[in-house]
């Protein structure tokens, strides 16, 4: 059974080849749309989409190739998900949206944004970088980075290796190794991430999205030098601070405002919604003003 919440509807729509998943709350207000990191879905933002829908329309997306979205073979390269935003941004007939990511959706939720300007409001980048300004150095074992970045990016191993093991690895080690030993995150939580990342093929979104770092070839860094964000930017680090702003700062001739919430880990959404919800309303709010 999908889990769900009672301030949402949920939704499906076909966008070029992609069935997405979606859910929607809230009746006034600009419109914030929420992109998910790894290893998450639209879950991630349950205790978040309460806070913002009361003055918000607030949309929350499964990206291709996770959660309830289609994972048929194709592209899941960052790419092909950005299009997605700026096809979702049109379909829901919302006009531009204050956009919100967190972790690996950086880089995809930077390029729509570079690429779609129209539909962005402004920018908001939740404990996140981008290719060529950060992200590859979280792949250098030697230097701090982690394990996983390649392994999830090493072409059919994820996907060959990972097949039945996914509470192990959400629950056991990625989970609280970003934080959310502090409770944050339930069995029920478990139980629904666990539900969207054993369907059959469900690695494909991961998969796509981590390869997109080592086939990146310096395209991003390329897309920043040509077309860098315009639009007001606010980024919140965590753990990692002051990872975000750093990278968000070179990527933008705009205003950049920038928060750092002490004391919580990686997954901000899930373990500090209100934290977050108190950094990004204002910020949102002054924009619509």
């Amino acid at each position: 059974m999908i889990a769900t919440i009672p301030e949402v509807s949920h939704h499906t729509a076909d966008l070029d080849g992609a069935r997405i998943h979606y859910v929607t709350a809230g009746e006034q207000g600009s419109p914030i749309l929420l992109v998910h990191g790894w290893p998450e879905t639209w879950w991630a933002f349950r205790k978040l989409i309460p806070l913002l829908s009361p003055t918000h329309r607030v949309v929350a997306l499964d990206l291709r190739g996770f959660g309830d979205s289609s994972n048929a073979p194709g592209d899941y390269h960052e790419a092909a998900s950005a299009e997605d935003l700026h096809r979702l941004v049109e379909h829901l007939g919302l006009g531009p949206v204050h956009v919100l990511c967190q972790d690996i959706s950086g880089g995809l939720t930077f390029r729509f944004a570079a690429t779609h300007p129209a539909d962005v409001l402004s920018f908001t980048a939740v404990e996140s970088t981008i290719a060529g300004f950060g992200l590859e150095a979280l792949a250098d074992v030697n230097h701090g980075g982690s394990w996983h970045v390649g392994f999830l990016g090493a072409p059919g191993i994820p996907e060959m290796l990972l097949p039945g093991h996914e509470r192990e690895l959400l629950a056991g080690w990625a989970y609280p190794m970003m934080g959310a030993a502090d409770g944050s995150v339930t069995d029920a939580d478990f139980d629904e991430l666990v539900r969207t990342y054993a369907r059959p093929d469900a690695w494909r979104g991961t998969a796509g999205l981590y390869r997109s770092l080592f086939s990146d070839g310096g395209t991003t860094r390329a897309l920043a030098e040509q077309y860098p964000l315009r639009v007001p930017v606010l980024t919140v680090d965590a753990a990692a601070h002051p990872f975000t702003r750093e990278t968000f700062r070179r990527v933008t001739t705009g205003e950049v405002s920038s928060v750092h919430l002490d004391g919580v880990g990686h997954l901000v959404a899930q373990q500090a919604p209100e934290r977050l919800a108190a950094a990004l309303l204002p910020f949102v709010d002054r924009l619509d003003r």
